[in-house]
């Protein structure tokens, strides 16, 4: 199965070299499961001539607000659109979870509860799953087909599912604790407040359920497109 990785943002630059662009964090995350991958710098402008391109898309982080007015952001929204409708799944990480909310009439705002960052505890449909965060912004308000499927105090919407056609997180998954240590040190002065960092340092090194969320991933991605596949044939 081919997962196309539309890159939505870049690692800093200063980390890249050591643990990896966005695209590589999700293709270790994924290792051995049966997907082939192809990358697509979409914040480059570089997109996929077409939504069929590939079997599925996963859509990473970004520094960028989903809100904000970049070149990148309105055909990224109208490519979400046409997957959605076309039923090409689609999985989205932090900005990937907000951008597909947003692009199918939900909303995404600057949150006034402020930052999550390092180890968070989510509610998984009754599973307690910890994993790395790194955001301000949240999906406020739902579109149409989406259903909460992961919450905690400070994320209502921590995952969204879209029947078989997305599936989205804000945590990140494909973050280690050296990541979030390296974002902390290069990106974190001047923006986020300290009793944020203070929080994230206390729990620095707790113990982290991604590998449960890449089975979450493949799952999804594996079952939409057998879904997918007698609409398909029929169209032959």
């Amino acid at each position: 199965m081919r997962i196309g990785i539309l890159k939505c943002g870049q690692s800093p630059e200063l980390l890249r070299g050591e643990l990896g662009d966005y695209d590589t964090m999700f293709e270790r995350l994924l290792a051995g499961r049966g997907f082939q991958f192809d990358s697509y710098h979409v914040e480059g402008m570089q997109f996929p001539q077409d939504v069929h391109d590939a079997d599925g898309w996963l859509l990473t982080g970004s520094r960028h607000g989903t809100y904000e007015d970049h070149p990148f952001i309105p055909p990224l929204e109208e490519f979400i659109r046409q997957a959605y409708a076309e039923r090409v799944p689609m999985v989205g990480i932090c900005f990937g979870h907000q951008i597909i909310a947003q692009a199918l009439g939900g909303k995404v705002i600057k949150h006034p509860k402020g930052w999550a960052v390092g180890p968070q505890d989510y509610d998984f449909g009754g599973d307690r799953v910890t994993l790395n965060a790194w955001h301000q912004d949240q999906v406020v308000t739902l579109p149409e087909g989406a259903e909460p499927a992961a919450s905690n105090d400070f994320c209502e919407n921590a995952a969204l599912i879209y029947g078989d056609r997305a599936y989205t997180i804000q945590a990140h998954p494909e973050f280690d604790a050296a990541f979030i240590d390296g974002l902390i040190a290069h990106r974190a002065k001047g923006v986020v407040p300290p009793e944020v960092l203070e929080a994230a340092g206390r729990r620095k090194g707790a113990p982290l359920q991604s590998a449960g969320i890449a089975d979450r991933i493949e799952a999804f991605f594996k079952a939409a497109r057998s879904e997918a596949a007698p609409a398909r044939r029929g169209r032959a």
